[in-house]
């Protein structure tokens, strides 16, 4: 059996805000059917790492590059980039006046869009009461997230990023949602068993949801250490990050 292709290769990537420099070299390497963690503290690069990726303007690449399907993505705007296959979910979703849930989907949805799949999603993330809602406008911390994941569902990209998804929900949502993210990550696509996925998570909770093949710490701008998912969080809970610095797999 052969080795899955790589999907998402992050190279030596150097990243700047400003006048400061957020990501100080970062390697990644994320295949086909993988899902990934991003572990790491506040302020040290996680959210940088995946706006850069979708391509947000403000985040400014300073050396090293970004292959997506084998594809430089520099130059190449946010539409560009989902078009290609990348869909994101922000953690603190913009509202859109004007535009109703319903409209939103089917626009993800690219030609794909139908009566079936809307009543799908709409049953399966309760969204009866938001579906001819302007999107987000007024909708709680939960309600934002149930919408976010229909339309990904729509969209059905081949790489997903979630920055931090359990932000701001309560329990019973942040179940809805890790269904819809398994749903979403196990789904086949031509040629690939599942889709992929980065999962940037500061306490962890949502893997307790979702399954994940490997876990990232992001710490200082660069990657500190990798491992198995659960590993990592437990000796986080027990040691803090400041111990990912002097963990034996990241020794040069």
């Amino acid at each position: 059996m052969t080795d899955p292709a790589p999907l998402l290769v992050v190279e030596d990537l150097h990243v700047s805000v400003g006048d400061r420099e957020i990501l100080r070299g970062v390697d990644l390497v994320i295949s086909e059917g993988e899902t990934h963690v991003l572990l790491g503290p506040n302020g040290g690069g996680k959210t940088t790492l995946l706006n850069t990726i979708v391509g947000l303007p403000g985040y400014r690449v300073t050396q090293g590059r970004i292959l997506f399907k084998g594809v430089d993505l520099a130059g190449l705007d946010i539409d560009e980039r989902a078009r290609m296959g990348i869909g994101v979910a922000f953690q603190r979703p913009p509202a859109v006046r004007g535009i109703k849930l319903r409209q939103l989907i089917e626009v993800a949805a690219d030609g794909r869009f139908d009566e079936a799949m809307l009543a799908d999603l709409v049953g399966e993330l309760s969204l009866e009461n938001m579906i001819d809602r302007d999107v987000n406008m007024g909708f709680s911390g939960g309600e934002m997230k149930r919408s976010e994941m229909a339309q990904l569902l729509a969209q059905a990209p081949d790489l997903t990023l979630f920055d931090e998804p359990e932000s701001g929900v309560d329990l019973d949502n942040i179940a809805v949602v890790g269904a819809a993210m398994t749903r979403l990550l196990k789904a086949e696509r031509a040629g690939m068993s599942k889709r992929s996925g980065l999962i940037v998570t500061h306490t962890g909770h949502i893997l307790e949801y979702v399954n994940a093949d490997i876990g990232h710490v992001l710490y200082g701008g660069r990657l500190a250490c990798r491992g198995n998912p659960r590993d990592l969080i437990d000796e986080i809970s027990r040691h803090g990050y400041d111990k990912c610095v002097e963990c034996a797999i990241c020794q040069r």
